[in-house]
């Protein structure tokens, strides 16, 4: 039986994604199982802090294996904002919707719009960070949104090499070069070799 690996997140899109990248490896929950571990607010000025906060804090109360992400979009014209509020850029309620239309208004008018996707996995147990993983996606930002799947900034962003957004691609193309599935590969390496 797969050994059950808690994800720290309760985001139902973002689980998807990573049970989909971990494929049946592991027995999948996420907090949405567990409505007694309160949020962990995010106070951490990098990626790696955010994830690490989460991993530790969730595995505290879990007491079991937790994997936790923060990711983000850094756009390159906007000193890397939105960065680590990526999903607060709008404010702390903010939708995908009002986040992606704020992204939208700073940029009008710049032509210089390379940008990445960075994500940073933590996993811990028992309430200590066991190790870190990262990986990064480049490309640009386009003028309106395209496509319909995927999430947050997916709609304007193309990663380099192709023409389609995040969200005009399919799920396993997106994975395959996304910032979360390089660093869900190394992870799952990682995992898979028992090093825990």
């Amino acid at each position: 039986m797969p050994r059950p690996l808690l994800i720290a997140t309760r985001n139902r899109h973002k689980t998807g994604e990573i049970a989909a990248l971990l494929g049946g490896a592991f027995r999948i929950e996420d907090l949405a199982f567990h409505p007694e571990i309160p949020e962990v607010e995010e106070t951490g000025a990098t990626f790696a802090e955010n994830a690490a906060l989460k991993a530790v804090t969730v595995s505290r109360y879990s007491g079991g294996l937790v994997l936790a992400d923060d990711s983000g979009l850094e756009v390159d014209a906007l000193g890397g904002a939105p960065g680590v509020r990526s999903a607060r850029f709008a404010g702390e309620k903010a939708t995908d919707c009002q986040n992606l239309e704020l992204l939208l208004q700073k940029l009008e008018g710049k032509t210089a719009r390379t940008a990445r996707f960075r994500c940073v996995i933590a996993i811990a147990d028992s309430g200590k960070l066991v190790t870190t993983f990262d990986g990064a996606c480049e490309g640009r930002i386009i003028d309106a949104p395209r496509g319909q799947d995927g999430f947050g900034y997916d709609p304007v962003f193309i990663p380099e090499g192709r023409e389609e957004t995040f969200a005009e691609l399919p799920g396993e193309v997106k994975n395959a070069m996304s910032h979360r599935g390089k660093a869900m590969a190394l992870a799952l390496e990682w995992l898979r070799n028992g090093s825990f």
